[in-house]
């Protein structure tokens, strides 16, 4: 088995590397796709502590959702900006990200977390003027609650250390869902008939939406609403390649709170 093999299983049956927008970096993004591979760690990032562990642990491949190469690369040196690619390179480790078209893909990250948060009747938010909106937002329904009650619930399964909501003066009845930064979406969220919207790094103006547009907001962290993705990833490689030995990565938010 190599590199590649797992690359084909991921985009072919998992998230298609042509689903991801425009502007991202997904695929193989370090490492050479003949080498062969027996172990995988499976992480959110692609950090030097995965790197550190995925050595520990004698993998030669890291699959993450976020790209371990984003912005334009000029050099691989000890800068800052490029000392974790180059960590990777030189451990001989390869680097797989499955991002926006994660994000996008049926079963992916907006499915998990929807299901993470025990929606009932999950669909995608259907939009004329915004064909990735379509493929990226999720809504279901919960049993009627409030605010408080419901944002304390999603705390608890998502593990959040803390979370951030705004009221829109609704009772939770109708969920959307946008794992990570989703705040381009509140109004077309809120035109869609949802009460309350979960996603991430939502600034003071966009609570500030929340009572003017009606709808519920909770920010409950880029890495908690995003890290489910990855033990459902970790299942489906076991699945698909029953050889290999795949493991889920211990890192968490980077993020702190006192």
């Amino acid at each position: 088995m190599t590199v590649n093999d797992v690359l084909r299983y991921l985009d072919s049956e998992v998230a298609p590397i042509s689903m991801a927008m425009s502007w991202d970096n997904v695929g193989l993004l370090l490492g050479r796709a003949r080498k062969p591979v027996t172990k995988v760690l499976v992480a959110l990032d692609a950090t030097k502590a995965v790197c550190a562990e995925a050595m520990a642990l004698g993998c030669e491949l890291v699959v993450t959702h976020h790209p371990v190469i984003f912005q334009p690369a000029h050099h691989l040196t000890d800068d800052p900006m490029t000392e974790t690619a180059l960590d990777y390179l030189e451990s001989g480790i390869a680097v797989i990200s499955m991002h926006t078209n994660l994000d996008l893909a049926c079963d992916g990250v907006n499915d998990v977390l929807a299901e993470t948060l025990e929606l009932d009747d999950i669909m995608t938010l259907e939009h004329d003027e915004d064909e990735a909106l379509c493929h990226l937002i999720r809504t279901g329904f919960v049993k009627t609650c409030s605010l408080e009650d419901f944002a304390a619930f999603v705390r608890e399964k998502l593990g959040c250390p803390g979370l951030r909501y705004a009221s829109g003066g609704k009772p939770v009845r109708e969920v959307a869902v946008g794992g990570g930064a989703c705040s381009d979406y509140i109004q077309f969220v809120a035109e869609s008939g949802a009460d309350t919207f979960v996603t991430a790094d939502l600034n003071y103006h966009d609570f500030q939406l929340a009572e003017k547009l009606g709808i519920n907001l909770i920010d409950a962290g880029h890495f908690e609403t995003e890290n489910p993705v990855i033990a459902s990833l970790a299942a489906r490689l076991t699945e698909a390649f029953p050889d290999l030995v795949v493991h889920i990565a211990h890192h968490g938010d980077c993020i702190r709170y006192l």
